[in-house]
């Protein structure tokens, strides 16, 4: 049933693709913009383009607020908003892609990025950001992960923020045990198994075996071994044996320094778990903030970078980017890009991440007084940027990626967690269908 799924998914794209192909450059929205097959043109620089906000609802008041800025600075152009709910995105681009009437610019994330740019629907911009104002503004950590996304290392999408992994940890906990803040690996464990009494049901971590597993398990994992590049040649490292001995050291907490309840606990479990006040640690990422603030008050927690080696190396997992993309099919590319440029400006890019409580991609933005007020997110733009931070990427641009870390092995970590698996069989299995994965997406392309 599994490899049947990601053969359909693999057919999907490619009977998208061949669609594109098929379709003629005069297919065109209503909006003027037409298939991923039209080849479009730069335009006038004025008039109107069509926007598609990829987060509807959610960033819907932010991005007319930015527009109304933009349109205010650029009279000559209008901005028409479209704003599409997160959960229909991807169909709704794809469906586009196949019949035409794609926007001018729209949002695009990491994890669907490589599906539209195979498809032929998006303009590289390397040569329009190299020429920009912006170039040498952005984080460089943030535009790898775009690059990586894309599949085949042209820019396809320009980073507009990010999230971060978070410890977050009791200070009032940590104060009363003697404890110091789990800045290292070692440290961490050393308070996971201090703050634990489970006859006073008190524990010293909660570990996340729900739904979302994989990423905290291969950060963690990573993080410790210290390795740095998710590929060797076309074979994952995931199940390297410095990995395989990390998960086993994350994984024994389970039970022992944790709740029995960790195995089924998704984010928002977890998250309600350690707001009750009898958790030590969390790791999540920044948009849990608002929650602990609320359930603690700010001085009960802090947030702070995941853990890193020893020597103070820090190695993580690549974070989902945002962004914002331009449509190879546009007729007003020039007005398009402006756009682009604007949204990221400074002033801009900072409104727009404080709004949704990420890091900017604009390192000028990432050290604004809001930020500097917001230690967690203080702490993590500065990680992310850090020039000694080495993010292991993640391969978003894979079409089996999500159904492989999500349907396919979420079960098996739970499996993991109740003992019925090892570390290695697990991280093994992972690596089989990773391989086979990144050959096929080899083989076609």
């Amino acid at each position: 049933m599994k490899s049947s799924i990601r053969r359909s998914r693999r057919a999907a794209v490619a009977v998208a693709l061949g669609s594109v192909l098929a379709l003629t450059a005069t297919a065109c929205g209503d909006d003027g913009s037409g298939s991923a097959g039209d080849k479009g043109n730069e335009g006038s620089g004025k008039g109107e383009i069509t926007f598609w906000d990829n987060n509807g609802g959610v960033r819907t008041d932010i991005w007319k607020e930015i527009i109304a800025d933009f349109e205010k600075k650029n009279p000559d152009i209008k901005v028409n908003y479209v704003g599409i709910p997160a959960a229909s995105a991807q169909s709704k681009y794809d469906t586009a892609i196949q019949g035409g009437g794609l926007p001018d610019v729209g949002g695009v994330g990491t994890a669907m990025l490589a599906e539209v740019a195979v498809q032929g629907a998006l303009e590289p911009l390397d040569s329009r950001l190299a020429k920009s104002p912006l170039n040498g503004k952005l984080s460089q950590n943030l535009l790898n992960s775009s690059r990586a996304a894309g599949g085949g290392g042209k820019l396809y999408q320009i980073p507009t923020s990010s999230n971060n992994g978070t410890l977050w940890y009791r200070t009032d906990l940590f104060k009363k045990a003697g404890l110091d803040a789990p800045t290292t690996w070692t440290k961490f464990y050393e308070a996971a198994d201090k703050l634990t009494n489970k006859s006073k049901n008190q524990f010293g971590f909660t570990i996340r075996g729900g739904e979302g597993s994989i990423a905290p398990a291969l950060d963690a994992s990573f993080s410790q071994s210290g390795i740095t590049s998710f590929w060797n040649g076309d074979k994952t490292t995931v199940n390297d044996p410095k990995n395989v001995a990390a998960l086993e050291k994350y994984v024994a907490l389970y039970k022992k320094d944790t709740p029995s309840a960790d195995v089924n606990n998704d984010f928002t479990k977890m998250v309600a778990q350690w707001d009750s006040g009898t958790i030590g640690m969390l790791s999540h990422n920044l948009g849990s903030y608002q929650d602990h603030l609320k359930a603690l008050g700010a001085d009960k927690f802090r947030g702070l970078p995941n853990p890193t080696q020893e020597d103070g190396t820090r190695v993580q997992i690549s974070n989902p980017v945002d962004g914002l993309s331009v449509f190879k099919s546009s007729k007003n590319k020039s007005a398009a890009w402006k756009f682009v440029e604007f949204a990221l400006s400074h002033e801009e890019n900072s409104k727009f991440n404080q709004s949704a409580g990420q890091i900017p991609a604009n390192t000028e933005a990432a050290q604004d007084a809001w930020i500097q007020q917001a230690e967690p997110t203080k702490l993590a733009a500065a990680a992310l940027n850090g020039a000694d931070t080495k993010i292991v990427q993640l391969p978003y641009y894979l079409p089996d990626w999500n159904t492989i870390s999500k349907a396919d092995n979420e079960p098996n970590f739970q499996k993991v967690l109740l003992g019925k698996m090892t570390a290695k069989e697990f991280l093994d299995t992972l690596a089989d269908q990773l391989n086979k994965a990144q050959a096929d997406w080899k083989k076609n392309h």
